[in-house]
């Protein structure tokens, strides 16, 4: 996703700023780090139609100042959908300081918009199940209409068949199968 300069390319531009040439401007990027959870319940995820994006997404979004990711990820899932969650997953060490917090089970750089508008999220993908006594065949969800047009529970077949960024879809997939066997470890 970003342009990388090998070292050929760096000794290169910096032959050409010795000889006088000038010196490209680069335009700031502008840096984000962000959440994204795949909620599980029994054979299925949770995915949102958001409204900002005009995309099938998990429910997810900006770290804020001073919260951990793990904090942010729960945050965000009650903020969009009103459930509660615990992050299903590793933590690094068995200590209890310092706080482990959980691994995320993947991170990705993202382009937001056009690449020319030099704004990326840096997304810590999370996997979640409903904190327990909580159901996901309830039918009403509590969205929030400002970001969210619809949701939906989708098993591995909706999956594939839904028109689905492939990262989400791979993400989707890849829950399905590891939460249910986290959970079921005693």
């Amino acid at each position: 996703m970003l342009n990388r300069k090998g070292s050929g390319e760096d000794a290169l531009e910096n032959r050409s700023q010795s000889a006088g040439a000038p010196k490209r401007e680069a335009m700031a990027v502008t840096r984000h780090f962000t959440v994204a959870v795949f909620v599980v319940s029994g054979c299925r995820t949770l995915l949102l139609y958001h409204r900002s994006h005009n995309m099938w997404l998990p429910p997810g979004g900006h770290i804020e100042p001073d919260e951990t990711p793990d904090d942010a990820a729960v945050r965000e899932v009650f903020e969009e959908t009103g459930l509660e969650v615990v992050l299903v997953g590793e933590r690094g060490l068995p200590l209890d300081q310092p706080a482990q917090l959980i691994t995320p089970e993947g991170v990705q750089l993202e382009i937001i918009g056009s690449p020319s508008d030099n704004h990326q999220h840096i997304d810590l993908i999370y996997f979640a199940a409903l904190r327990p006594g909580q159901y996901a065949d309830r039918l009403e969800l509590d969205l929030d209409s400002h970001e969210v047009v619809e949701a939906g529970w989708y098993s591995s077949s909706d999956v594939m068949r839904m028109d689905l960024a492939e990262d989400v879809r791979m993400w989707a997939l890849r829950a399905l199968q590891v939460v249910p066997k986290r959970l079921s470890k005693p």
